[in-house]
């Protein structure tokens, strides 16, 4: 994907595919701690759909202390009068929102959530709806709109798929952060490190990622939403007919005879 240099004023910075295909997309507005303001909803969902073949891994990272502080309150309490269509704003902001979430499932690369600092409300959804996620140790996640009158129900649908029904709500209800330690054990990120070793942590896992077939990752991540959401007879039923379209793609019988030759497989499709 050939991208422009964009400059330090644009909600979203686009960062050059590198020679093993990681595309990263960084939040860039650390004086409003990166909260998600229609701009930048709208740079993001566009960057996802311009997204091609070549992208082996997206990782989303964001500037300044804050990976992401939820939407940007001042511009949703600047959209209240219902007589100026204050309602249909907001529906419209959440529906972009929750657009853009879909879509980081939706796509076959798989997305690493780089969390170098505060993930609350709309942020730790964004967490929650990342493939993965490595956060530095100092972080901390919270869903805290209850504590402005405001329940975080569109964070709630990732939250509740991430963590156990109980802790999810607790988080919810409460309006109570947790820190890194907490988030790892409860589900909701991969990973902690030092502040010092995230960008190396977060290269290992790409590195893990795009040693691998791109077929069988792009069918496995699809699989692995669809299966999710679905009665057990019917996932099993979609895991088989996933599993057999696998089997056989060139990528599968280049694998195998690797191994059976025990040597490094060249996959046709990196």
């Amino acid at each position: 994907m050939n991208q422009a240099n964009p400059s330090s004023e644009s909600p979203l910075l686009l960062e050059q595919l590198d020679s093993q295909g990681i595309l990263t997309l960084t939040l860039n507005r650390p004086k409003q701690f990166n909260a998600l303001s229609e701009a930048m909803l709208d740079a993001l969902q566009s960057a996802l759909h311009n997204v091609d073949e070549r992208v082996r891994v997206i990782v989303i990272a964001a500037s300044g202390k804050a990976f992401c502080a939820g939407h940007d309150l001042r511009e949703m309490r600047s959209h209240v009068d219902e007589a100026q269509g204050g309602e249909r704003w907001q529906r419209e902001l959440f529906d972009k929102c929750c657009r853009f979430m879909q879509t980081l499932t939706e796509l076959p690369q798989p997305v690493i959530a780089r969390v170098q600092g505060l993930a609350t409300a709309a942020g730790c959804q964004l967490v929650a709806n990342c493939d993965l996620a490595v956060a530095a140790d100092h972080c901390q996640f919270g869903v805290s709109g209850v504590n402005l009158g405001l329940f975080c129900s569109t964070p709630s649908v990732a939250l509740s798929r991430n963590l156990s029904r109980k802790r999810a709500f607790q988080m919810l209800v409460t309006g109570e952060f947790i820190n890194a330690e907490t988030a790892l054990d409860w589900g909701l990120i991969n990973r902690h490190v030092p502040d010092e070793q995230l960008d190396a942590a977060i290269s290992v896992l790409c590195e893990q990622i795009c040693k691998k077939s791109q077929v069988a990752i792009a069918t496995g991540k699809t699989l692995f939403y669809k299966q999710l959401e679905s009665p057990l007879a019917e996932a099993y039923a979609l895991a088989s007919e996933a599993m057999a379209c696998n089997m056989m793609s060139e990528d599968a019988s280049e694998g195998i005879d690797a191994f059976f030759d025990k040597r490094e497989p060249q996959w046709k499709h990196r």
